[in-house]
């Protein structure tokens, strides 16, 4: 249930008082004030703490209290913490920075004078909310804030030729409206009362959002990423993005597991073998080291056949993973995988089912097995 509530709600990601002159303002006509959000948000994804709370403090400064601030905080909260846990001090202040953007975004005259600008704060933020409880299997906190969410994602479709954010949310809907019921036979009766979306038009809007983006260029070139890889099923095209993502924010440990993903997913080896190399140089995440040794079990597996070695990375990357909840789910499934097929590779048969039972429960896209 979790992955369809998830894949839903990436139709529906980025974009003090009343009193304060910032709340008045229209910051996203500022070019000055967009030139400072760029540099904040591209460090903030480049796990460069101090330089976007540097960049930040600027932004603040010339628009106290205004809904992009409280955007921006979350964001910081979020990636200085990644991968953010649900009963954290930083979970706390992370939904309470993004419920003041939507309070702030919708209120007068704001939101009359700055339809647009109220609307990409707005929907960004519930967004940011709603994907994070959906990666955390809260279904309790998504339905409350997914039911009064649709609105606002109408109205992006009113706003593309104003800010190229917009994009994000027009490219999701039109191609998840489509692709998703096809994958999912299940959800067409659901599908049915919503309007048509367009496959190849919706590829084309996210790859806008990608190019012109202030807020959402990662999340663009990230949903990208994930559609080549699960949906299209085209790895060399999912590489070309998270590539781009790893020259992008070549610290952000989420897109360096992307890329080595897709590198296996390719059966390259010798690049995937380099990259985690490479990030043994950097400052370590507990998440993504664990990832890695489920990265280390399958090229012990699938190039070097040490079928001993391949099993203990798994096992020992399952176990790691198991303290980050629902975040691990997908890694997990590989590590069943893997483990399915080394069972099989000794005739044991039942264990091999087994394994490949777990596997395709927790995977999202049961043809990522690295078969």
């Amino acid at each position: 249930m979790k992955g369809q509530i998830k894949y839903y709600l990436c139709c529906i990601l980025l974009v003090s008082a009343l009193g304060s002159p910032g709340v008045h303002a229209q910051i996203l006509y500022d070019s000055t004030a967009v030139g400072m959000i760029r540099l904040t948000v591209s460090h903030i994804y480049n796990m460069e703490p101090e330089k976007a709370r540097e960049e930040f403090s600027l932004i603040e400064q010339s628009y106290p209290g205004h809904p992009v601030i409280y955007l921006l905080k979350g964001f910081m909260t979020y990636w200085e913490n990644y991968p953010l846990l649900p009963g954290s001090r930083e979970c706390d202040v992370f939904e309470e920075n993004l419920h003041s953007c939507i309070d702030l975004s919708i209120r007068k005259p704001y939101s009359d004078n700055f339809e647009a600008e109220s609307v990409l704060a707005n929907i960004c933020a519930r967004a940011m909310l709603l994907m994070f409880y959906a990666d955390n299997d809260l279904t309790f906190n998504v339905i409350p804030l997914a039911t009064g969410s649709y609105k606002y994602l109408k109205k992006t479709f009113d706003f593309t030729s104003v800010f190229a954010d917009f994009y994000f949310f027009t490219g999701l809907y039109n191609y998840y409206r489509e692709a998703y019921p096809q994958n999912h036979p299940v959800y067409r009766a659901v599908a049915s009362v919503f309007p048509r979306g367009d496959v190849k038009k919706g590829l084309e809007e996210l790859e806008k959002s990608a190019r012109l983006s202030v807020f959402l260029k990662a999340e663009s070139y990230g949903m990208l990423t994930w559609i080549y890889a699960g949906y299209e099923n085209n790895f060399p095209k999912a590489l070309s993005y998270s590539s781009a993502l790893n020259t992008l924010y070549p610290r952000n440990p989420m897109y360096k597991a992307y890329n080595i993903k897709n590198l296996l997913l390719l059966r390259e080896y010798d690049q995937a073998e380099t990259m985690i190399e490479d990030y043994r140089k950097d400052k370590p995440n507990s998440f993504l080291d664990a990832q890695v040794m489920i990265f280390n079990g399958i090229i012990q597996e699938k190039k070097y056949r040490n079928y001993p070695l391949a099993r203990q990375f798994y096992e020992e990357g399952m176990s790691a993973l198991s303290m980050f909840g629902d975040y691990g789910n997908d890694y997990i499934g590989y590590a069943y995988m893997g483990l399915s097929r080394i069972s099989g590779y000794s005739g044991d048969k039942a264990s091999e089912k087994a394994f490949r039972k777990k596997g395709q429960d927790l995977n999202a896209f049961r043809q990522l097995d690295f078969d």
